[in-house]
């Protein structure tokens, strides 16, 4: 249930009323999940907050980030190595929020809207953390984040990261994936994204979109279904 029907169902029920949210029996809307950085915006914000603690500190994380992305080495054996040389506090974060809505891939808000319209249910699936993502998520109309929790100390320091998050780990996208199958029980499943966790996904869903508009990587334009470098190029036979 979104955060929207349990407001509504708080309305209607009275103080200690028993409650039982069954599994649906009936296929409902369609899914489609985005991938973040580098598909909905043009950045990495891993590479944004590590750019802020200078050049050698970037160059690092960015590295890793490339071979993360390519495939060419474990998510999970990256995830926590560029943490370490980061330890963003509250208003670095803030800051690359910022960015995230002010590089918002050109399309991506008429896209969401289009999808919407023909009855999809968009769902940003990421590797990035969700406290960032949430303001370009609200900009572009996309109420569900499956994304890393950051955790911040109440004097705003860098305190840690959900490590148990499946997407800071390979093959945790499909996990996510399966999760929303069984509860929604949904008739059509997309991912969209540039790199080689979204390939990942292709076992749970009908297709998945490469996406090459901000960084092209090969392994991802010959493994995914379709390939498109402008989100207004998405296949319009995916959409209807």
């Amino acid at each position: 249930m979104s955060n929207e029907d349990i407001i509504e169902l708080f309305q209607h029920v009275g103080v200690d009323t028993e409650v039982r949210i069954l599994a649906p029996t009936r296929p409902r809307q369609n899914l489609i999940f985005f991938d973040c950085d580098s598909t909905l915006s043009t950045i990495e914000g891993i590479d944004e907050l590590a750019r802020a603690k200078g050049e050698s500190v970037f160059h690092q994380v960015e590295a890793l980030t490339h071979q993360a992305m390519n495939g060419e080495v474990p998510v999970e054996e990256v995830f926590g190595r560029r943490m370490e040389m980061i330890h963003p506090d509250r208003e670095l974060c803030e800051a690359v929020a910022r960015q995230y809505v002010e590089t918002q891939t050109e399309g991506a808000k008429e896209l969401i809207e289009r999808l919407k319209q023909a009855g999809w249910h968009p769902v940003i699936l990421s590797g990035g953390f969700a406290p960032l993502i949430q303001p370009l998520a609200e900009e572009l109309g996309i109420q569900d984040i499956e994304a890393v929790p950051l955790h911040l100390n109440p004097d705003g320091s860098y305190k840690g990261f959900g490590e148990n998050y499946p997407t800071t780990r390979n093959g945790g996208k499909p996990e996510v994936i399966r999760e929303w199958k069984q509860a929604l029980l949904p008739k059509r499943i997309l991912m969209v994204g540039d790199g080689n966790s979204d390939l990942e996904s292709r076992s749970e869903c009908e297709a998945v979109i490469g996406y090459g508009g901000v960084v092209s990587r090969a392994a991802v334009k010959e493994g995914a279904d379709h390939w498109i470098t402008s989100l207004r190029d998405f296949p319009e036979e995916l959409i209807g």
